[in-house]
């Protein structure tokens, strides 16, 4: 993570996800060029030319003035308001081929790691052995397409890598057209 940058809890390092970069384009809420610029999605009914810096999506002000919000609240059952809104207005979101949803352990929002292949992945045997719950329970009964799924994830589809915040468990949902 870039230090000069706001911390995001639910976001701990929105340079390498690739949701915010360098950029000397200026923020369309404070309309000052930071330096950095979020690149992902903004869900709004009103029209917006231009992206924010991580400042205005920090405090807030970004989702406020244009009535928006960074990420799609589905997924986020069982936590608080105060999380929901964090979430929402003041966490950059991240690109995926599908909507993005957050992931909720301990009744809090974990913390988006970012996209994985099937190494990445194999490295949180928690997540892995979550996912392949996940898959089965959704369709997935053929054990060696399931295997073979997960080990060309990265190759097409991909996983959504998240960690408790909590008790640092990690978590994955898979993401694919």
């Amino acid at each position: 993570m870039t230090a000069d940058l706001p911390y995001f809890r639910y976001h701990p390092d929105p340079v390498g996800s690739g949701s915010i970069r360098a950029s000397a384009e200026s923020c369309a809420c404070c309309h000052r060029s930071t330096g950095w610029i979020y690149t992902a999605t903004f869900y709004t009914t009103e029209v917006v030319n231009a992206s924010f810096c991580p400042w205005c999506i920090a405090d807030g002000s970004a989702a406020e003035r244009f009535t928006g919000e960074f990420s799609d609240t589905y997924g986020l059952d069982g936590v608080s308001e105060q999380t929901l809104q964090e979430v929402a207005r003041r966490t950059p979101g991240f690109h995926a081929w599908q909507d993005p949803h957050w992931l909720v352990h301990c009744q809090d929002a974990a913390a988006f790691i970012g996209e994985v292949g099937y190494t990445e992945l194999a490295a949180h045997p928690e997540a892995l052995d979550q996912l392949r719950f996940d898959l089965r329970m959704n369709g997935w009964h053929d054990a060696s397409q399931l295997e073979h799924f997960l080990t060309h994830l990265g190759e097409g589809p991909s996983a959504m890598l998240f960690r408790c915040t909590v008790c640092g468990t990690h978590l994955a949902y898979t993401d694919a057209s």
